[in-house]
Formats: C-alpha cells, sequence, structure tokens
C-alpha cells in the first residue's frame, strides 16, 4: 500500500513538487526534526503543486531500497517524477535552505529566519529562562483554532511564524507597520476586543513561560486613539481542554491561570510580554486555550503579533506511517 501510494502519487500528473521524509520510529533524530517537517508542510503545501509525504522505512524497504536510503532522516525532492536533491541527516539549516529555494521557485510566503543557538525554530523576544527551551515547534498548526479574529488580518498560525514581526523587520520601528502595510503577520480581533485562541501540541509539555508579543500602530496626527488596536490586558488560560471554549462557557470554567498585563510588563524594542506561568499547573499539557477577555486602552480591537511557549517537552507524539500531509484544499 506505501509503495503503490508514492509512486501513485509521484506519477499523477497533478503534483509537481513532490517532498518525502524517510524516517523510522526508533531514530531520535527522526523524531527531533519532524515537527519542523510538518511546520514546512503546512505552509507550503499547494494542492496539485506541491505534496509533502512520509515514508517508515521498516514498512516500506523497498522504496528505501529503490532510493539507495543510507541515514535517517533522509529528505528527497522530485521534481517531475525525478528526484533532484536529497538530504541525509536532521540537518535544519541546510533543509531550511532547500525550502528557501522552493520558496523563490514556487513564489510561496517565506517561512522565516531559523536562528541558530535557539532550540525552538525562530524568534524569539525574550532570552530563555535558564533550564527551559523553545518549544513552540510542538504546537499542532492544524489543529489550531481562534475565534473573533479579523479575516483582513493574518490567521491562527501567524502567531506561530517562525520570522521576526514584519513591524520589527521592515526598519520602521516599534509600532510603525500600519493596517495599510501589505503584510499583515498579525492578528486582529474582530467585533470587539476579545480572541480565543485554542493550541494543542502534538507532545506533552511542561510550560513554565508563554512570550506574547504586540506591536499596534503609533497614532498619527489627529487620528483617534479608539481606531487603535490594543495590546493585550487580561488574559486566561486554560490546559488540557478538547476544543476551543466559547466566549460565554469560558465564563463558567475557572482559569488554570489569570493574569493582568501592565505597561511595564512589555519589552519596548520588542514588543514582547513574558508571562510566566505556575509551572506545578501546567504539566502535562496537550492543549492550552488562551483568551484575551480586553487591551489596555480605549480601543475597540486587540492586536498579537506572535506568540512563543518555553518549557520542556515530553512524549512525542508517533509520526505514524506514510501518509500525505498538509496538502488540502483551503491551506
Amino acid at each position: 500500500m506505501g509503495n503503490i501510494l508514492f509512486l501513485g502519487l509521484m506519477n499523477s500528473g497533478i503534483t509537481t513538487d513532490f517532498w518525502s521524509i524517510v524516517y523510522a520510529d526508533w531514530c531520535g533524530p527522526c523524531k527531533q526534526i519532524a515537527p519542523q517537517y510538518e511546520q514546512f508542510s503546512v505552509k507550503l503545501s499547494r494542492p496539485n503543486k506541491i505534496t509533502f509525504v512520509k515514508v517508515d522505512t521498516e514498512k516500506q524497504q523497498e522504496l528505501a531500497i529503490t532510493y539507495s536510503v543510507k541515514a535517517l532522516p533522509t529528505f528527497m525532492i522530485f521534481k517531475n517524477k525525478k528526484a533532484i536533491t536529497t538530504i541525509q541527516g536532521a540537518n535544519p539549516k541546510t533543509l531550511l535552505e532547500a525550502v528557501e529555494q522552493l520558496e523563490v521557485e514556487g513564489g510561496s510566503e517565506g517561512v522565516g529566519s531559523w536562528e541558530a543557538g535557539s532550540s525552538g525554530t525562530g524568534w524569539l523576544g525574550f532570552d530563555l529562562p535558564r533550564g527551559y527551551n523553545d518549544v513552540t515547534d510542538q504546537v499542532d498548526l492544524l489543529g489550531l483554532d481562534l475565534l473573533n479574529s479579523n479575516s483582513d488580518f493574518g490567521e491562527a498560525r501567524t502567531l506561530f511564524d517562525v520570522s521576526k514581526p514584519s513591524t520589527l523587520d521592515s526598519g520602521k520601528g516599534k509600532g510603525n507597520a500600519g493596517a495599510g502595510d501589505t503584510k499583515k503577520d498579525w492578528v486582529e480581533s474582530d467585533t470587539d476586543e476579545q480572541l480565543m485562541l485554542y493550541i494543542p501540541f502534538q507532545a506533552t509539555l511542561k510550560i513554565h513561560t508563554l512570550h506574547i508579543t504586540s506591536l499596534p500602530p503609533k497614532p498619527l496626527e489627529g487620528e483617534a486613539q479608539d481606531e487603535i488596536p490594543m495590546k493585550p490586558k487580561t488574559i486566561q488560560i486554560y490546559s488540557n481542554r478538547a476544543h476551543v471554549l466559547g466566549f460565554e462557557e469560558a465564563e463558567d470554567i475557572p482559569a488554570t491561570q489569570a493574569i493582568t498585563l501592565r505597561p511595564q510588563d512589555w519589552d519596548e524594542t520588542t514588543g514582547t510580554a513574558k508571562i510566566e506561568l505556575r509551572f506545578v499547573k501546567f504539566q502535562n499539557v496537550s492543549s492550552l486555550v488562551i483568551f484575551v477577555l480586553d487591551g489596555d486602552g480605549d480601543g475597540e480591537k486587540v492586536r498579537v503579533d506572535r506568540l512563543r511557549i518555553v518549557g520542556e517537552t515530553g512524549e512525542k507524539r508517533d509520526l505514524g506511517k506514510l501518509e500525505k500531509i498538509g496538502d488540502q484544499s483551503g491551506e
């Protein structure tokens, strides 16, 4: 079945670029880099154009022999039915270079920069506390759910983009990238200042800290303050929920932790606030619901640019057998 599916997809004539990771369940480096591969697949898959798959070499030995797989993991890129690139080993930098080349050729959105020395996959607004890692790469991007977000701006996965927020990267200075900019890589609330975000994880986590980045633009001369989106102020966090909570439902459920952010909690350079959690309450976490109740100011909307999760990774979800990933309509 795996061999037939693999060859069938490659020979179907509807996929021009075809990515494959060859792995084994017992392979530590495979498990380590799997979240990055899945993030790339979610961001770059295009129906009938770019397809990502996973091949378990223990179950699909014929494919491993056919393509001379000698190391795990091995990444292979096929174009027009021919293998054009082979990457051996869990080398994030080399994999990212291949992804960036795919972006150049395919015109897809950037995946941002990979920051060397970080245990996570991208930009951070605060230094990591000693003994803990950036575990944002454990977010299950396909399972995210965000309520009351304005569709004119970014979607839920935008919050976990590995790149530096465009407001900081544009050279305009903090807060000056407003709603008129072409790249709206942030989230804004819609009908009022509330947001409800459901975050499932690919592994059970011990969560120590959350970094939340908010970079609302500075008001222009004569512009009313209530037209400018606000930074989050009151936040309630719920752990291990099976799905997103409704706004009325959240009012009846005690939060695992409630936080009120003050103006001095925000770093002036990065626009990031560090939320230290009651660590004992956030052990073996499989999901979070983050409820932004209101913002700091007189505006009617709240803005969030990035969210980072800091802690420890527990047992990871099995990769499973050969399957198509990320190539779904609407992604």
